[in-house]
């Protein structure tokens, strides 16, 4: 959602960078903000995960002369002034209308918490009236288990379930996770797109792309994480999985699942298969 429906991400930025002038530190990166996006923020609980949370890749570069419960403090406090202005991104809100119009089911994936949602999308009506309300999967859902948020597959998993739910209550045909497209800015979010065994269309701010320009292969392919994460993955992907790949596996370079596009003005639906 963040970075991919509306401009939260820079918004996330403005907000960081004005914390960071405050206290003597110079603004966020893109190599590290490239780290954040798209990760889940505090856990409901303390559980161990071999992959390092936003909160915690964001102070151990930012090195603040604060408490971390001062700066969460003075961050909500800027986000509540900020959050409400979020608008779309251009090209959404012709996207989300062209698949109403042809009747094709989604739900909404979001590594935001329920606050944060709500102060993000509330003035936003006629953009969210296409996700019902129990299509809508957020950070903080309970049915998520903590620590496998993005770039573990759970969200998109349970996003599917949901359509899958509503099908099965009508007598429909329900849809299979190869026959889903995910729209994703995030490098974590593309990973937990090919993780579900889901095509991704990758469609990140232009800084981002910069970070990543000559790996865009691995992006696609879920595969850019260092050799650790990547074993620890590994080892607990199951075995049975959707066209020859394990369950739980990221792709492969140019196996086709994923597509880089660098803007959602004009996404051409044909392509895969809807209203042509």
């Amino acid at each position: 959602m963040d970075g991919m429906l509306i401009d939260t991400e820079d918004i996330y930025t403005l907000c960081n960078n004005v914390l960071l002038k405050e206290n003597g530190r110079p603004p966020l990166p893109w190599n590290i903000k490239a780290q954040l996006q798209g990760r889940p923020g505090p856990e409901r609980k303390q559980t161990v995960s071999p992959l390092p949370q936003a909160a915690e890749i964001f102070h151990a570069w930012a090195s603040l002369p604060i408490p971390r419960h001062e700066y969460a403090n003075r961050l909500t406090a800027l986000q509540r002034e900020h959050f409400p202005h979020a608008q779309p991104l251009p090209g959404i809100p012709a996207l989300l209308s062209a698949l109403h119009a042809h009747a094709i089911p989604i739900a909404l994936a979001t590594s935001s918490h329920a606050v944060n949602f709500q102060l993000k999308t509330s003035h936003l009506d006629d953009l969210f009236r296409y996700f019902p309300a129990h299509q809508q999967i957020l950070g903080d859902d309970t049915r998520i288990p903590p620590g496998r948020g993005k770039p573990w597959p759970d969200i998109y998993e349970l996003a599917l379930e949901t359509i899958n739910a509503e099908l099965r209550a009508r007598g429909e045909r329900e849809v299979r996770k190869e026959e889903c497209l995910v729209f994703e800015d995030s490098v974590p979010g593309v990973e937990a797109g090919r993780r579900a065994g889901m095509r991704v269309v990758w469609c990140p701010h232009p800084q981002l792309l910069k970070e990543y320009k000559g790996r865009e292969e691995e992006v696609l392919a879920g595969s850019t994480r260092g050799q650790g994460e990547v074993a620890e993955v590994m080892k607990e992907a199951g075995v049975n999985g959707v066209n020859g790949v394990a369950k739980g596996w990221p792709g492969r370079k140019g196996d086709g699942w994923a597509e880089l596009v660098e803007t959602m003005e004009g996404f051409d639906l044909g392509k895969y298969g809807i209203g042509g």
